[in-house]
């Protein structure tokens, strides 16, 4: 294995799209949403809490740390594949970029991005698919006989949007050097961001068929509550954004008034005023 990489994305913004046409390329190993960073979180806080730990010599005891994850993930990994590239997908990796840093150098984040609009947009349309189930998305039992208003508010102050909001904002308050994708410039351009993101990886370069992206990448829906679709549509190409038609435009324009800093970073703004000319 030659290095791990890893991506950190807003939900419903083409993460497991990524990852997927990542997987056409014959050096990547890719994965679904991952546990991996639970793994060594978890071994960071028995570390920090132990008291065997503490009572030795504390430059050794860090050392031995840094070796234990950098080795365990590794090893991790070895054991499921010999490509030489990993890229490891869990929306926690961004925020957590310093404690990734101290056992992996300079480590090389993705982080998949979309109009918020369209985020809500596709949660509100996995709740009504799921209407009679649990809906896996988040507060299940507040959904209950609530309007589409109601839901978008209760998604932007909890999981999984409002965590992963506010962890984006610490991230780009901290200036790490994560590479942002815009989804609708992967899916309008797909070859061209690909060639970006293999540019900042700093591997070689694939001819992606995009037309016939398979999936590889498989989960057990399930386990999330049932309704989480991460099956991709196997033809990657741009689609006219429904969220004035979902969501009604006075909740859309709520959501675009609500995350100014977000509209302004990410360029989504701009776009909107040459739609509007």
């Amino acid at each position: 294995m030659e290095e791990i990489f890893y991506q950190a994305s807003l939900p419903r913004s083409g993460s497991t799209l990524l990852q997927n046409i990542l997987g056409q390329h014959p050096d990547f190993y890719v994965t679904p949403t991952s546990g991996v960073l639970e793994l060594v979180f978890g071994a960071r806080a028995n570390f920090d809490t132990s008291p065997e730990f503490k009572a030795q010599d504390s430059d050794e005891m860090v050392a031995g740390f840094r070796a234990f994850c950098s080795e365990g993930v590794k090893g991790f990994f070895n054991a499921i594949t010999d490509k030489p590239y990993i890229v490891d997908k869990s929306r926690g990796w961004g925020v957590y970029y310093d404690f990734l840093n101290f056992y992996q150098d300079s480590p090389k984040v993705i982080c998949m991005v979309r109009d918020l609009r369209d985020v809500f947009s596709s949660m509100e349309k996995q709740h009504r698919k799921a209407q009679k189930i649990s809906s896996g998305i988040s507060n299940d039992g507040e959904m209950e006989g609530t309007t589409t208003a109601k839901r978008v508010d209760i998604w932007a102050k909890s999981q999984p949007v409002g965590l992963a909001l506010d962890r984006l904002h610490q991230v780009l308050l901290e200036n790490h050097p994560i590479l942002f994708v815009r989804y609708e410039d992967l899916t309008k351009n797909p070859q061209t961001e690909l060639d970006r993101i293999y540019d900042y990886l700093g591997v070689p370069k694939h001819k992606h068929n995009f037309t016939e992206v398979k999936q590889i990448t498989e989960e057990d829906d399930s386990v999330y509550g049932g309704a989480i679709d991460h099956t991709i549509r196997g033809n990657v190409k741009a689609l006219p954004s429904d969220y004035d038609d979902v969501l009604g435009k006075q909740t859309a324009d709520n959501i675009k008034r609500a995350y100014p800093w977000f509209y302004e970073t990410f360029g989504y703004s701009q776009v909107d005023a040459l739609n509007a000319a």
